[in-house]
C-alpha cells in the first residue's frame, strides 16, 4: 500500500516531466513577454488546481483502482466508461510511453557516451535504430518494476521524484546566483509572437500539458493507504508543489535569457545553464531532464495498468485482464498488456506522434466528462459521506469544464484530421463494449 507521502510523489513526478525544460520556448513563441507567460502558468495552475480538487472530493469518496473509469461507470454507466478504458488501454497510454521513453533516448543522446543511440539496429524487415531499441528497453525496465508490485514502484517514485525536485532547485539557484543574469531581462520581449487571445491559448495549452498528468492518482486509489485522506492532500499539495517550481523554474530561464532568446532556443533550461555554468550545466540540465522523464514514465506504467484492469473487474474486458499476480499482487497482466502495446508504437515510432496528438485531444474529452459527474453525485447522492468537499463548488468545477471545452475546440480546429481520427477510435470502442456485454449476458 503506498502513503501520503507516495501519493504526492505519484503526483509531482508525474507531472514533471521534460515540460518546464522545453515549453518556455513555445509560450514565448506564442504571447511575446514574460509577463503574458506567467499570466499562462498562472491561469494553467489554477485551471489545474480547480481539476484536482474535483478529483479530489471524487477519489475520496469512490477510492477504487481505475480513477476515471469509476467515477463515469457510477455516473453515466457501462458505456461511456467502457469508452473511456478502451481509449486509454488501446492509444493514450501506450502512446505516452512510447512518446515518453522516445524523448528519453533523445535526452540520452546528449551525452557523448550514448552517441550510439543514433545508430541503425536494422535495415530489414523494418528500420529500427539503437534509440528505439533502447526506449523499448526502458518501457520494459519501468514495465518489470511495477510488476514486482505496488511498493517498489511507489518507493521508486518517491525517492526519485524528491531527488528530480532538489535537481530542480539546484538549477534554478544556480541561475539566479549567476552573474550572468540580469533583472532586465524580465521586461523584453519577443517581437515575432503570435500574440493575441489565440497566441494566448497556445500558450496556455503548452502550460497545461506541463501540468498533464495530476489525474493519474486517482486510478491507483485502491492501493492508498487511507485515501479518504491521503487522496485530497496529495492532489491539491502535488500539484502547488509543481506550480511553485515551474514559476521558479521559468523565471531563473528568463534571467539569464532575454525574450527573443528564449523563443528562439528548442531547449531554453540547457541554453540559460550553458550561459551561467558551460558544458557541466548544460550536462546538469539534460540530466534532470533524463531523471524527470524516467520517473514520470514510472507513474505513467503504473496508472495506465489500473485502468483495463478495473474494467475487467467489472467484466466490461477478458476476464484475464483483471489477474492479480498471487506473489507480486499487481495487475500483471494488465502491466504486460500495456507493454507489448507501447512496443508496438515504438516499432512504428514513425506513425505514433500522430496517436499520441488524438491521445491528447481525447484526454481532455475525459477530463472534461468526468468533472461533470460531480454534480450528478452532489444531486444524486447528497447525502453520501464525502471525506473532501471540493473547495468553491460549483464554481472551480464550471470553470474547468469551460476551460477543457475551449481547449477542445482550439485542438480539434487546429488539428482537424488527428481530432476526427481520435474520435472514430474512441467510438470505434463500441462494437467492443457489444461483443463483451453480449458474451457476458450469455455466460450469466
Amino acid at each position: 500500500m503506498l502513503g501520503v507521502w507516495h501519493a504526492t510523489a505519484i503526483v509531482v513526478g508525474t507531472i514533471i516531466g521534460s515540460g518546464i525544460f522545453l515549453v518556455p520556448q513555445e509560450m514565448m513563441s506564442a504571447v511575446g513577454s514574460g509577463r503574458m507567460v506567467y499570466l499562462a502558468w498562472i491561469v494553467g495552475g489554477l485551471l489545474t488546481i480547480s481539476g484536482a480538487m474535483t478529483y479530489a472530493e471524487l477519489g475520496a469518496m469512490m477510492p477504487r483502482a481505475g480513477g476515471e473509469y469509476v467515477f463515469l461507470r457510477n455516473a453515466y454507466g457501462d458505456l461511456p466508461a467502457f469508452l473511456y478504458m478502451w481509449t486509454w488501454f488501446a492509444v493514450a497510454k501506450p502512446a505516452s510511453i512510447a512518446s515518453i521513453t522516445t524523448g528519453l533516448a533523445r535526452v540520452m543522446g546528449i551525452f557523448p557516451a550514448f552517441a550510439w543511440l543514433d545508430g541503425v539496429a536494422l535495415r530489414a524487415p523494418l528500420l529500427i535504430t539503437w534509440s528505439q531499441i533502447f526506449a523499448i528497453f526502458a518501457a520494459w525496465l519501468i514495465t518489470g518494476l511495477n510488476y514486482l508490485g505496488i511498493k517498489k514502484a511507489g518507493d521508486f517514485q518517491l525517492f526519485f521524484t524528491w531527488l528530480k525536485v532538489v535537481l530542480v532547485v539546484v538549477i534554478t539557484g544556480f541561475c539566479f546566483a549567476s552573474p550572468h543574469g540580469s533583472l532586465a531581462n524580465f521586461s523584453t520581449s519577443f517581437t515575432g509572437a503570435q500574440g493575441g487571445f489565440a497566441g494566448f491559448m497556445v500558450a496556455l495549452i503548452a502550460s497545461l500539458w506541463a501540468y498533464d498528468g495530476w489525474n493519474d492518482l486517482t486510478m491507483v486509489a485502491g492501493e492508498v493507504k487511507r485515501p479518504e485522506r491521503s487522496l485530497p492532500i496529495a492532489l491539491i499539495a502535488g500539484v502547488g508543489v509543481v506550480g511553485v517550481l515551474y514559476m521558479a523554474t521559468n523565471a531563473a530561464i528568463q534571467y539569464i535569457l532575454p525574450a527573443d532568446r528564449i523563443a528562439a532556443s528548442a531547449r531554453p533550461a540547457v541554453v540559460a545553464m550553458s550561459v551561467v555554468s558551460g558544458h557541466w550545466g548544460a550536462s546538469l540540465v539534460s540530466a534532470a531532464m533524463a531523471l524527470s522523464i524516467l520517473v514520470g514514465l514510472n507513474g505513467t506504467t503504473m496508472s495506465g495498468a489500473r485502468v483495463p484492469f478495473a474494467a475487467a473487474r467489472d467484466r466490461l474486458f477478458p476476464a484475464r485482464m483483471a489477474h492479480i499476480h498471487p506473489r507480486f499482487q499487481s495487475p500483471s497482466t494488465s502491466l504486460v498488456a500495456q507493454g507489448l502495446l507501447s512496443t508496438v508504437l515504438l516499432l512504428l515510432v514513425g506513425r505514433f506522434q500522430q496517436l499520441f496528438e488524438l491521445a491528447i485531444f481525447a484526454e481532455w474529452l475525459f477530463y472534461l466528462l468526468t468533472t461533470t459527474t460531480i454534480f450528478i453525485y452532489r444531486r444524486r447522492i447528497p447525502a453520501e459521506e464525502r471525506p473532501f468537499r471540493s473547495w468553491g463548488y460549483p464554481v472551480l468545477p464550471v470553470l474547468f469544464i469551460l476551460a477543457a471545452g475551449v481547449l477542445l475546440y482550439y485542438s480539434f480546429v487546429s488539428n482537424l484530421r488527428s481530432s476526427l481520427l481520435g474520435t472514430l477510435i474512441i467510438l470505434g470502442g463500441i462494437p467492443f463494449y457489444l461483443f463483451f456485454r453480449t458474451r457476458n449476458l450469455k455466460t450469466g
